[in-house]
């Protein structure tokens, strides 16, 4: 069994390495090949990596290079986790939302936009050379933004099996198994939404409904712990009016004016991570390491050797798990269409992932769900088309978007900073 990894030098390879080493008896890997379009980190990736296997005692050959279709070739998985443009171009995005007095982050709002844009046409390529050298395939999509980016791949390139992933449903089932003192494989979310915007409605223990329990715990994660000089968390009356867990990353929509002045003195987060990643691939570099330092914890993407692995493992095995990932509705979530990608639980096979259906979605829930997919459409149709209107609409659909006053200023602006970057947008 082949992996083929694009985006190998990013430091989040070592998770994969050792989430497939944890697995290695349910997912017999033989070669892990890692793809990068930079030489430098990828050739320190890459030599960790062989530590990592060798002194796990795993008999994996772990290959690399800058030749993409060397490195899918006859592969059974494709992991893709790469970034256009690297962590510069995410302070750019950053600094864009800030600059219009809009939040400014890496997979929401304008800065979701303009990394979609940089992907997008990417995301297609890959899946055309996934086509030609390994049809059979599964495209694990955890590129950022994970649902965005599925939606594109479902959408464009139906005849690649892909399915998007995300960390946060996760961790989430850690924490509050944690904080139920139960254990997490005994947990099961009612969770529907998309990806960077889902609720958990309920939570069952062994089969035992424990909603109450979790989301008293959750205040207890969240709220209680909160300090200040902190970035945003939950408020009581939030978690009152919603009955539910929130996905982290809803409070850029509902504490959207929190984060715009927490920002005015606060680093960007990709100022942040710069910095971790030159503590991290000079940790790589040292010949005596052979397993993950703890810093990696602190570059975000928490358990997502986890999620991944776990996911490959059951998928290889035909498990008929369930696991809670980005894949084509097809009715599991009434008043979307079939081909509406969701972050929902689907069930596990050989074959990919199959949408649970569940309840309805509340009037509120159902009313956000609906405008950001509405956005996400808007955001694929210019980034294939090179539609110049469907950006601007996507800028003005999307909830924490810019004002129809500011949109064409900001679109003048982000095509500035990412010429060259943005597919049929470059000048």
């Amino acid at each position: 069994m082949k992996i083929a990894v694009i985006g190998g030098g990013s430091t989040y390879t070592p998770e994969l390495i050792d989430g497939i080493l944890q697995r290695h008896d349910r997912l017999p890997v033989s070669i892990i090949h890692l793809i990068d379009i930079d030489l430098t980190r990828l050739t320190i990736i890459a030599a960790f990596a062989k530590r990592m296997v060798k002194a796990a005692g795993r008999d994996i050959d772990i290959e690399y290079s800058t030749d993409i279709r060397l490195g899918i070739r006859g592969a059974s998985f494709v992991v893709s986790q790469f970034r256009v443009g690297s962590q510069k171009a995410r302070h750019r995005d950053e600094m864009l939302g800030r600059k219009y007095g809009l939040v400014g982050q890496e997979t929401v709002g304008v800065g979701g936009f303009a990394k979609a844009l940089r992907t997008i046409p990417v995301a297609l390529s890959i899946a055309q050379i996934i086509q030609e050298e390994a049809p059979d395939a599964i495209l694990l999509n955890f590129t950022n933004p994970a649902g965005l980016i599925t939606q594109a791949l479902k959408t464009h390139a139906p005849l690649v099996k892909s399915i998007g992933l995300c960390n946060v449903p996760w961790n989430t089932r850690i924490e509050i198994a944690e904080a139920l003192s139960v254990a997490a494989d005994s947990v099961e979310f009612d969770y529907v939404g998309l990806n960077h915007l889902s609720w958990i409605r309920g939570v069952k223990v062994d089969g035992i409904d424990r909603s109450t329990d979790a989301i008293a715990a959750f205040r207890g994660l969240t709220i209680n712990k909160a300090t200040p000089g902190d970035s945003p968390a939950w408020i009581q009356s939030t978690i009152d009016y919603l009955q539910a867990i929130p996905n982290y990353y809803l409070l850029y929509y509902y504490e959207e004016r929190a984060w715009i002045d927490y920002q005015h003195s606060n680093p960007t987060r990709a100022s942040e991570v710069i910095k971790i990643e030159e503590i991290l691939l000079e940790k790589f570099a040292d010949e005596s390491l052979v397993t993950k330092p703890e810093e990696l914890m602190e570059r975000g993407g928490a358990y997502y050797s986890d999620s991944a692995a776990e996911l490959m493992a059951d998928i290889h095995n035909d498990a008929g798990t369930i696991h809670i990932v980005n894949t084509l509705n097809n009715g599991a979530v009434a008043g979307f269409p079939d081909d509406a990608v969701m972050e929902i639980p689907a069930t596990i096979t050989k074959n990919g992932a199959k949408a649970i259906t569940l309840n309805p979605m509340r009037e509120d829930i159902d009313a956000l769900v609906r405008t950001v997919k509405d956005f996400e459409m808007l955001t694929i149709d210019a980034a294939v088309t090179g539609s110049e209107h469907s950006a601007l609409l996507a800028l003005l659909a999307n909830p924490i978007g810019p004002d129809s006053s500011q949109a064409r200023e900001l679109w003048r602006d982000l095509r500035s900073e990412n010429n060259g970057l943005i597919g049929l947008f470059n000048e």
